[in-house]
């Protein structure tokens, strides 16, 4: 058996999903949860270390304060960011704005730590496209003013790292073609039971020729 690779996931509570913080090897009840189990089943004879470290509420500010111990120290062979919608969030529940060059800023440095210091390549990374959704109806969707310019952020690092990408908004808006809102996220941040195992499967179709390499 070759040497076990390693695989964290980082974010918010979207990531978070009310994982166990007590227990490592805890990956939550989301779509880190999903895309752990077909992996682990994928890869029963080589299996991955797989971590899950979001935690709800957090903005990049707060993954800059602890990236050393959840990132960097674990060494990543892949890695997967889900970051953004609490800098936009703060903006209308505790008028704490994230400007638009900050996050970009703190989003780069993330990154620039990571290929620095882990064994993750920009190749081997993902960056995942955060969201909202007008649910309940009538409550988010100016939340777009904020957030549109943190998704360009995100992708534009993408592209300019070189990183994989999966954009989310657009997935969630084909994704109305079949469900309202509230189906996929009830209060237009936290995914349901499907709108996670939408991510997961836009998770595995992105990520999953990377691994298997």
């Amino acid at each position: 058996m070759s040497e076990r690779r390693t695989l964290v996931f980082q974010g918010d509570s979207i990531t978070d999903a009310g994982r166990d913080r007590e227990y490592d090897g805890n990956l939550g009840n989301g779509y880190v949860n999903m895309v752990a189990g077909a992996l682990l089943y994928e890869f029963a004879s080589d299996p991955l270390d797989i971590r899950n470290r979001g935690i709800s509420g957090n903005r990049t500010r707060d993954l800059l304060n602890r990236w050393r111990g959840d990132c960097i120290d674990l060494k990543p062979d892949f890695l997967s960011l889900y970051i953004g919608v609490n800098n936009t969030w703060r903006r209308y529940d505790r008028d704490d704005p994230t400007p638009a060059d900050v996050f970009r800023r703190e989003l780069h440095d993330l990154l620039d730590q990571s290929f620095d210091q882990t064994p993750a390549t920009p190749a081997a990374t993902v960056l995942l496209e955060p969201f909202v959704l007008d649910a309940p109806a009538g409550t988010k969707a100016h939340w777009h003013e904020d957030l549109d310019p943190k998704r360009e952020i995100v992708r534009h690092a993408a592209e300019t790292y070189g990183t994989r990408f999966i954009p989310l908004q657009r997935l969630f808006h084909d994704a109305l073609k079949r469900a309202p809102s509230d189906y996929w996220a009830p209060d237009g941040i936290h995914p349901s039971p499907a709108g996670h195992a939408l991510i997961a499967r836009a998770w595995l179709d992105t990520m999953r020729p990377v691994i298997y390499t």
